[in-house]
């Protein structure tokens, strides 16, 4: 893949089958007028979804996939992908299709726009297309990011994102981590911005996670984010001293 890549994709995925032919596609016609390459994630999918990756890569150069041997994670899966990325801009999506790529060219024209500093520019889904449960529990978890951690994005969970790939290197890595991108962004002295973006319903498959299941771990892992917010030195400005 060539150095002077633009924008880096990157999608973890687990069980996706049926989700992956159009997604990529999609992403094809979305970002012609940049130069790109699609980083797929297989974080231990159990059903087709490495064989679906291995057909796209035939007839796809801009598409590569990193395989791993046991599941660890969506937030482990991203991190992977980031790492062996090419391009010093990172956009990321869900991999079941709810995200749409054609929101992508402007996030990232946004993105490239912005001298001089961090930036992380996250989606915020207009018309979600999910259960009155989900969106109760998404809620209520937006209402606890924004009171326990200053959390001032409206839709820290939606998976369409565009960042600097230094900015999320430099961010504490943990397990569920992708949750509190903004939060952490923030801390690290980041602009966060936000960006209106379709939502779909999901075609094929079912989600990997449950509303309880996410309010459990969701938990304990507010209290460990206030925990490194606390910590972080509250002054590091310095100078150099010349000759």
């Amino acid at each position: 893949m060539s150095k002077t890549t633009e924008i880096s994709v990157v999608i973890p995925v687990k069980n996706e089958a049926g989700n992956i032919d159009t997604l990529v596609s999609e992403i094809h016609q979305s970002l012609k007028k940049f130069s790109y390459e699609i980083i797929y994630v297989n974080d231990g999918s159990e059903d087709n979804t490495e064989l679906e990756l291995k057909n796209n890569m035939k007839n796809n150069k801009k598409l590569r996939v990193i395989s791993h041997e046991n599941s660890q994670g969506q937030s482990a899966a991203l991190r992977t992908g980031i790492k062996a990325s090419n391009s010093t801009l990172i956009a990321t999506l869900d991999g079941d299709g709810q995200n749409d790529p054609s929101d992508l060219p402007k996030m990232i024209d946004t993105l490239k726009s912005c001298k001089d500093e961090l930036v992380l520019i996250g989606g915020v889904r207009v018309n979600r297309k999910d259960s009155i449960t989900r969106l109760w529990a998404s809620s209520f978890a937006k209402y606890c990011r924004f009171i326990l951690l200053k959390d001032t994005h409206p839709d820290s969970g939606c998976g369409i994102k565009v960042f600097h790939k230094e900015l999320f290197l430099r961010l504490p890595y943990f397990d569920h981590m992708h949750r509190f991108l903004s939060a952490l962004a923030l801390r690290e002295g980041a602009k966060v911005l936000k960006f209106n973006v379709k939502h779909r319903e999901r075609v094929v498959g079912t989600s990997n996670y449950t509303n309880f299941g996410r309010f459990l771990v969701g938990l304990f892992d507010v209290l460990g984010v206030i925990w490194l917010r606390n910590r972080m030195p509250k002054n590091t400005s310095f100078k150099e001293i010349l000759k």
